[in-house]
């Protein structure tokens, strides 16, 4: 019996077409050290930067150093089941996570896996966590506001969206709450908000998504926690995780807000996992590429040109000083970066001046670009009127005999700098912060003790709310001060009527 070459060679075939889709090739490694988050693995020839990688117990990896005999990868998770001699694979895929409406509402980790309980996330819509940032011909000028309700804010350093504006200061002087107080103001304002907490202690992060869900900012909000008990691959990843889920909302046209909470943290985090991974320390032991770190992050906040979809991702990077001082490393390295700086001083947060921005060294470089029309006649020369005071006050402790002229500059200073003041998660529209500016540039505060300032405040936008709301709406649709004196008669009708209280006005009738 013979067989033939043909019936051979078919047969052969035929049994290659049946195992053609089963046939899969990995390319898998060994690994050789792990410790401290950090793990090797030679075999991983072809391996990408950034590519997630898979251990033989579950946990993913994130391919960091591409050496010549080995692959150095930050572990994303819990690294203590791992062991020299376990296996580590290839996936293919640069490190991504999971974007899309389906976040919205939702407290979330690094990689995108749920921490409030609530079930799954469905979603099938993934981004690169690294993505090359929008380039010059694709944005345009930023010239739309972004209202934080912050009176000092919007008035000195007002924010427009796509604008990468930095929150400066010392440990707990309100950077955050201004963050969190910008985030409620977007309410209605269609503007969604991704919220990173980097290194916080989980008990605090809950408080501030509480208060979120509390004022109803949580239904357009993501928050995405990578807490202090986190490890610092989780740290290091989280903003630009956070910057992945924006842009799935800025490409599609939508305008959207990101607070990085903080990036020192994320910057001592890199640093731990560059000297673990043995790459060469520069200064402060930072790696020489921490500006590329944080500049690629924040170059990606952009107000996209109409080819693009229009859509806009602003960001509130903050920064953690020492002492106040803004002139170490991380601090200057942000602030080459972003477009302007809010500065919180420690010392005017302890007199009880909140928000405790100081207006000499906050600045914003988009400026009146990002202001209606309003706003800007209103607060034109209130910077120069707080410098103003300010010099005058520190002269004025040492001697008391002063001429009217400066009385009467350091009693409008007192009252300048009592308007700006303003309480927590009490965040106002901008026709009322207009209106109570106007008030305050035309002479209608100079009467009322300082002690009333506020109540003066809350009673006339009451007031203009009862009697003008069309002066109120007329602002808020053209962006410009209603024309002839309709204004000033309101605010003069209003101020004929204030009582002030008895207590101020025993103390004003003495000072006179």
């Amino acid at each position: 019996m013979s067989i033939k070459t043909e019936e051979i060679s078919s047969l052969i075939k035929k049994q290659l077409a049946n195992y053609q889709d089963d046939i899969s090739v990995q390319e898998t490694g060994t690994v050789t050290y792990v410790g401290d988050g950090v793990a090797r693995a030679d075999g991983l020839e072809n391996a990408m930067a950034g590519e997630l990688l898979e251990f033989s117990n579950g946990v993913f990896g994130m391919a960091q150093n591409l050496e010549s005999n080995d692959v150095g990868i930050v572990i994303l998770g819990d690294f203590t089941g791992i062991r020299e001699g376990d296996s580590v694979k290839r996936t293919g895929r640069i490190m991504e996570v999971p974007v899309g409406d389906a976040l919205l509402g939702r407290v979330v980790d690094p990689l995108g896996r749920p921490l409030d309980g609530l079930g799954e996330i469905a979603t099938d819509k993934t981004r690169p966590i690294e993505k090359k940032a929008p380039g010059v011909m694709q944005r345009k000028s930023v010239s739309v506001p972004l209202e934080t309700g912050i009176k000092v804010i919007d008035a000195l350093v007002p924010i427009g969206r796509g604008q990468r504006e930095l929150i400066i200061g010392d440990r707990k002087t309100g950077k955050t709450s201004i963050a969190i107080d910008t985030i409620i103001h977007q309410k209605d304002q269609n503007v969604i908000c991704v919220y990173v907490a980097i290194g916080q202690k989980e008990s605090t992060v809950r408080t501030q998504v509480e208060t979120l869900r509390r004022y109803g900012a949580l239904d357009y909000t993501i928050v995405v926690s990578a807490s202090a008990s986190n490890p610092a691959p989780l740290l290091y990843i989280a903003p630009y995780a956070g910057a992945a889920m924006g842009e799935e909302f800025m490409y599609n046209g939508q305008d959207v807000l990101i607070v990085y909470d903080d990036l020192s943290k994320q910057a001592d985090a890199y640093r731990e996992l560059s000297l673990i991974l043995r790459r060469p320390p520069g200064r402060e032991a930072y790696p020489g590429d921490i500006f590329y770190t944080h500049s690629r992050l924040l170059e990606r906040a952009a107000r996209l040109s109409d080819d693009m979809g229009g859509g806009s991702m602003t960001a509130l990077p903050i920064i953690q000083t020492q002492a106040g001082d803004v002139s170490a490393y991380i601090p200057t390295n942000v602030i080459s970066i972003t477009d302007g700086q809010i500065f919180l001083n420690a010392d005017s947060f302890y007199a009880g001046q909140r928000p405790a921005i100081d207006a000499g060294t906050s600045v914003s470089r988009v400026g009146g670009d990002a202001q209606i029309k309003a706003m800007k006649k209103v607060s034109g020369t209130l910077r120069l009127d707080i410098a103003s005071y300010n010099e005058l006050a520190s002269f004025a402790q040492f001697g008391s005999d002063l001429d009217a002229a400066t009385q009467a500059k350091l009693a409008r200073g007192e009252r300048t700098v009592e308007v700006l003041k303003q309480g927590l998660h009490a965040g106002q529209p901008i026709e009322q912060q207009v209106v109570t500016l106007f008030a305050l540039g035309h002479s209608f505060l100079d009467k009322v003790p300082v002690e009333d300032v506020l109540r003066f405040e809350e009673e006339l936008a009451a007031f203009m709310h009862a009697n003008h709301q069309d002066l109120y709406d007329g602002i808020k649709a053209s962006g410009k001060l209603p024309e002839g004196d309709a204004l000033e008669r309101a605010v003069a009708e209003f101020a004929a009527g204030f009582q002030v209280t008895k207590k101020a006005n025993n103390q004003t009738e003495a000072n006179d």
